[in-house]
């Protein structure tokens, strides 16, 4: 499974039990937190009816006085009182009025009077001088048919002369119960959905973070030449910064390695020749050999001289991630300087070179680097079209955009590269004898033009020309 899937499971079976557990106890709470409330009101009613009970329950009245008048009034009533979307269309509550024995004397429903309510918890404790208060069945079998009891003393004069007890049918409350569960419910619900958007955010950031991660990884390992992340995390941004320190470490040691062997196996040439010619001077030839094998001697030192030379250019750019030095160039230009500071070597083969720009009298094509690394790699292409053409042919540098791209192309008329050749070309110490001379050169200008190339963003190639010769290709992004 992938790991952006496990966090965000993870994440979201997390804040899912969380908030179930949370919900849970809410509902649960609801209807005893309704009950409690009503409750509470229900004291202050039962109270207020039972200091206005007293005069009529003194004086025997109180089943035909003012006080059951007014209730069987109120009882009469319709509120239509909407109370948090609920209606309440009618007076739901009961009132028992007891005698000091607890007996009902008067019943706003009409159905208990002189029933014996002493043994009732809510008439008991208040005879006791308690507080008193039930929650009883009028069907046993039905849990609907529950209704809350809250009774108050009657006093007269100090002395308990009976109990009022209100009561209030479970039922009506249910409704301001279950609109309140419903409403933590869809809260709850919101809370959920909200979490969820929050932990696939939260995954996505940490998904792209470890997917650049993993980018710079594979990017390092294919030998590319890429910039560590910065990401988001400290965690993360320290871990993008070891793998880069790694891999600088891993390809220092590697490099260094692969350099030495590379140094070692090209100095093996020419030491050899010099050695040998050292070894024919200590024999006393004749002065025209001696002058033969000091030449011999003197070629091989400024062979090995090059090598050493062009192989730290070499490998100075391969450690670039990046220009050293970044401003806008102008291409053409650049090219025609490149050109000039050619011109003893072209005019020595008496070669001709074409400028062609595509389109003609374009605007200045800029691109954005280190001019000195371009120039080195433009005149890599040029020195190496002309060791390839014929004495008094013609070299011709195309320069052309198309965006986000430009290039430029340097053809020779020469006889072409052989096709085993043409894979090997931009390797280090990859050779072929010059037409010219039949002398190989380092092998290493053309994979310098490579990595300038890369450090660039952009690439170079070489491919044969339909018509002829060879045509070399550096090509950049445009700025």
């Amino acid at each position: 499974m992938n790991i952006a899937i496990r966090l965000f499971l993870g994440y979201f079976l997390i804040v899912g039990v969380a908030a179930w557990f949370v919900i849970s106890i809410f509902a649960k709470e609801v209807e005893p937190g309704v009950r409690q409330a009503t409750e509470e009101t229900l004291v202050d009613t039962a109270n207020i009816l039972a200091a206005l009970a007293a005069d009529d329950l003194a004086s025997g009245k109180i089943a035909k006085g003012r006080f059951a008048a007014a209730v069987n009034e109120a009882l009469q009533r319709k509120p239509n009182a909407l109370i948090w979307g609920v209606t309440k269309a009618s007076v739901d509550a009961r009132i028992h009025v007891t005698d000091s024995k607890g007996v009902v004397v008067f019943d706003s429903a009409g159905v208990s009077v002189s029933a014996d309510f002493s043994q009732w918890r809510d008439v008991a404790r208040v005879l006791r001088g308690e507080y008193g208060a039930r929650s009883t069945r009028d069907d046993p079998a039905d849990p609907q048919s529950s209704s809350m009891y809250v009774a108050a003393p009657v006093m007269r004069q100090g002395t308990l002369i009976g109990v009022l007890s209100v009561s209030k049918p479970t039922a009506t409350l249910m409704p301001y119960a279950e609109r309140a569960r419903d409403r933590v419910m869809r809260a709850g619900l919101v809370l959920l959905a909200i979490s969820a958007v929050i932990g696939l955010a939260f995954t996505l950031w940490l998904t792209w973070s470890l997917n650049r991660l993993r980018d710079y990884a594979l990017a390092v390992a294919d030998g590319e030449k890429v910039t560590a992340p910065v990401v988001g995390g400290r965690q993360l941004s320290v871990l993008a910064r070891s793998l880069a320190s790694m891999r600088e470490r891993l390809d220092g040691k590697q490099y260094v390695e692969n350099y030495v062997q590379s140094l070692a196996h090209e100095l093996k040439s020419p030491l050899t020749a010099v050695r040998a010619a050292a070894e024919l001077l200590q024999e006393d030839p004749s002065a025209a050999d001696r002058q033969h094998f000091a030449s011999n001697i003197a070629e091989q030192a400024e062979r090995m001289q090059l090598i050493i030379e062009r192989l730290l250019a070499l490998a100075r750019v391969e450690q670039l991630q990046a220009p050293e030095e970044r401003r806008e160039i102008d291409l053409a230009a650049l090219v025609r300087t490149t050109l000039d500071s050619r011109a003893d070597q072209l005019a020595a083969r008496r070669l001709t070179v074409g400028i062609d720009l595509a389109p003609p009298n374009s605007a200045p094509i800029p691109v954005t680097g280190d001019p000195f690394l371009l120039q080195q790699a433009l005149g890599n292409l040029i020195d190496n079209a002309i060791a390839f053409s014929a004495e008094g042919g013609e070299i011709t540098v195309r320069i052309g955009a198309a965006n986000p791209l430009c290039e430029v192309s340097v053809r020779d008329r020469g006889p072409g590269v052989p096709d085993y050749a043409l894979p090997h070309l931009f390797e280090r110490f990859y050779s072929l004898p010059r037409p010219a001379t039949g002398r190989k050169s380092t092998g290493l200008g053309l994979a310098f033009v490579r990595e300038v190339a890369k450090v660039h963003g952009g690439h170079a190639d070489i491919a044969n020309h339909p018509e002829g010769g060879a045509l070399a290709r550096l090509v950049l992004p445009v700025a």
